[in-house]
């Protein structure tokens, strides 16, 4: 009789396509398909689950209106080493349960043997494999609420023997699959990825091979654990806890959920794009990028394998997405600084009357002599001075400054200065609006070295975001200062033809590939299209303006792992520089955002005001403590090194750079490196979280 139902089972794979007798039958058609289905929906989305020969094990994911988003491809895999054909898990029934807030699906799940199903076939005689029972057992929960957009998956499975897996997938989706296939209109992995239109993942845009390959990237280099996909005004994103351990056995290393992202999928050749989570992880560096592990996932009697995610649908792009489950989960709570702020002062302000002062020189470091010291005011000793007119520190610093002064002399610009300043402006803006790159106006050398060895990061006479943002914001403040109309008009025509951008582009352009996605462009996009909507009072520009902002989450780590604080760090670009020379997918660079938020100040914006929807003040907060965590203290720890200037350790370890905060950290390593930046913009937050935290009293 056995062979008999198997015999059946393999005729039925083989014209399972007749069998279409649901209701609500699959777009997707290449799997097997037993003719019954079942469905969970709200005001958001549909999910609709569908019974495979062997048992229930597939799924659809669209929209209210009936828009294909995805198919979740099983309810699970495992690729055993011993045994070359990857078995999926299917469950028999389920069971359905209704709750106060919405309802669940509960599918008991077994990885199918292999055996079984050849037994009673031609293939029995010539293929034997070793596995007689299902090597993993479980249960697959999808829960949804009536009010809510997001949808819970959870994966509570266990092994049942000893076993050596080569994966082990969880929630594994193809988006794009039986309806837009491989177009989309951006794609984003926070910290590592953000391809647009049709740019790959892991393409070569950006960076070159080796490092441009992201598909598997180490867990601490994803910045926030989401994946989201957009097409058409819809996105789909999937989240899980970077924290939980996924699996793990007695005293042997756990293993967090593994992301694995492509679009397209390039992983199965396929036209869709792949989001999914998986286990082994990719925590030893050298083993990113395996979607088939080469060290093995030793699995014992009962080991527990756990997958917690989260899916769901949004209006917008992976930025909406990315928004809407910032929106759901609130931002991290900000650790406390190191030292408390007027500490921080005073340990800033210090360091600027003692290591940072040279005589009839100015203020700064010696790293590179010819640039690092010039008579210059940072704004916040001004208002130090102001406040601790008693302080021995704050008199020495004021007859430092009114010496400084006296060399600057009066550096304000008249109105003719300003107005020529514009007509150049004019003469360099193009019909459209825009501004064009031209490297030839780079003081460095980086654009010239990689098209040397590789292929310039930029083409001359190209457009990008902050090329064109930069020269408006310009023109808008001109226009403001000298009344005249021209340089109004011209920044509101560059403005304009920013506004279909959707990705930050070109802040670093001296020495990053010119359209990379970018922190500091999205922060000048931020305030420059807010202080348009100042002047021009067109909603548009302010609803622009919290788009751009927004963008800065897709940069920021907002989580951290338990033995690396990381928690408010940011990645400046998600590219290299000179293709090989750093990675920033790897690194953290904190000055960038600290001056972002530094301009909002200094224009006296108040953004968690302006997008109360997120909270900014926290965010500022994060980001700034963050910063203080950066700073150089040497005689309690040691953990800096230089890159292309080693010769300033030494200056390092005699107390020179105390208090100064470096431009690299290592997210994967925990070190920090380059070059020494001065501690002004972490002063400016202070001043400014502490004028907003006194308003909010």
């Amino acid at each position: 009789m056995r062979t008999i139902r198997k015999a059946f089972v393999v005729l039925v794979l083989a014209f399972s396509p007749i069998l279409n007798l649901a209701q609500n039958d699959p777009s997707f058609k290449r799997t097997s398909y037993a003719g019954e289905s079942v469905a969970l929906e709200n005001d958001y989305m549909r999910f609709n689950f569908y019974k495979r020969v062997l048992g229930w094990g597939w799924g659809e994911i669209m929209t209210p209106s009936g828009k294909m988003m995805a198919i979740l491809e099983h309810f699970g895999e495992i690729k055993l080493r011993d045994q070359d054909i990857p078995v999926r898990f299917v469950a028999e029934s389920y069971s359905r349960k209704k709750t106060e807030k919405g309802e669940e699906l509960i599918f008991d799940v077994s990885s199918v043997v292999v055996r079984e199903v050849l037994a009673g076939t031609s293939f029995e005689n010539w293929m034997a494999y070793p596995f007689t029972e299902p090597a993993i057992k479980g249960t697959v929960t999808f829960k949804i609420e009536k009010d809510s957009q997001f949808a819970t998956l959870q994966y509570r499975l266990k092994s049942t023997g000893n076993y050596n897996a080569e994966y082990i997938r969880g929630p594994w989706l193809k988006v794009g699959e039986a309806s837009f296939k491989t177009k989309k209109t951006d794609a984003l992995l926070p910290g590592v990825d953000w391809a647009i239109n049709d740019e790959w993942t892991s393409g070569t845009d950006f960076f070159k091979d080796p490092w441009a390959l992201r598909v598997v990237p180490h867990p601490n280099k994803v910045s926030v654990p989401v994946m989201a996909l957009s097409h058409e005004g819809t996105g789909i994103g999937l989240s899980w806890d970077p924290k939980q351990i996924a699996s793990r056995w007695f005293n042997y290393r756990g293993h967090k959920p593994q992301a694995v992202f492509a679009s397209p999928n390039f992983v199965d050749r396929k036209n869709n794009h792949l989001m999914g989570l998986m286990v082994p992880d990719a925590t030893i560096e050298g083993h990113e990028n395996e979607v088939v592990s080469k060290i093995h996932l030793e699995l014992k009697i009962d080991q527990t394998i756990n997958f917690d995610a989260e899916l769901w649908l949004s209006k917008g792009n992976s930025i909406d997405v990315l928004t809407d489950w910032v929106k759901r989960k609130g931002l991290p709570k900000p650790f406390e600084p190191r030292w408390p702020y007027n500490e921080t002062l005073n340990r800033i302000a210090n360091a600027y009357n003692t290591n940072f002062w040279h005589k009839e020189q100015g203020f700064g470091i010696v790293q590179r002599p010819e640039k690092s010291i010039k008579p210059n005011v940072p704004n916040f000793l001004l208002r130090f001075i102001k406040e601790n007119k008693r302080n021995k520190v704050a008199k020495e610093l004021k007859e430092k400054i009114n010496w400084i002064l006296q060399q600057l002399g009066d550096d304000s610009k008249s109105k003719s200065e300003l107005v020529k300043e514009g007509e150049k402006l004019l003469a360099e803006q193009k019909r459209d609006g825009s501004f064009v790159f031209d490297p030839d106006v780079i003081g460095k050398d980086d654009f010239k070295v990689a098209t040397t060895f590789i292929e310039p990061m930029g083409l001359r006479g190209e457009t990008a975001l902050d090329v064109t943002i930069r020269p408006a914001m310009h023109l808008l403040q001109i226009g403001r200062e000298t009344k005249d109309q021209r340089f109004l008009n011209a920044a509101k025509k560059a403005f304009d033809f920013c506004m279909p951008y959707q990705r930050p582009e070109a802040g670093d352009f001296w020495e990053t590939p010119l359209h990379a996605a970018n922190l500091l462009a999205a922060g000048h996009a931020a305030v420059g299209n807010y202080l348009a909507y100042l002047e021009f009072k067109e909603e548009k520009y302010k609803d622009k303006a919290i788009y751009w902002m927004r963008t800065l989450l897709a940069f920021t780590h907002l989580w951290e792992p338990n033995d690396l604080p990381m928690l408010y760090d940011t990645k400046p670009v998600l590219s290299s520089s000179d293709w090989y020379f750093a990675n920033w997918v790897r690194d953290h660079v904190q000055w960038e955002v600290l001056a972002v938020f530094a301009d909002v100040a200094r224009h006296n914006l108040k953004w968690d005001e302006i997008d109360p929807e997120i909270d900014w003040l926290s965010f500022q907060e994060g980001i700034t403590n963050a910063a203080i965590r950066w700073m150089a203290a040497q005689t309690i720890d040691k953990n800096w090194l230089p890159h292309n200037l080693p010769e300033t350790y030494a200056r390092y370890l005699r107390g020179e750079y105390e208090y100064a905060f470096p431009d690299t950290h290592n997210s994967v390593s925990g070190n920090y490196g380059g070059m020494m930046i001065m501690p002004a913009p972490i002063a400016e937050n202070i001043y400014s979280l502490l004028d907003r935290k006194a308003e909010k009293k």
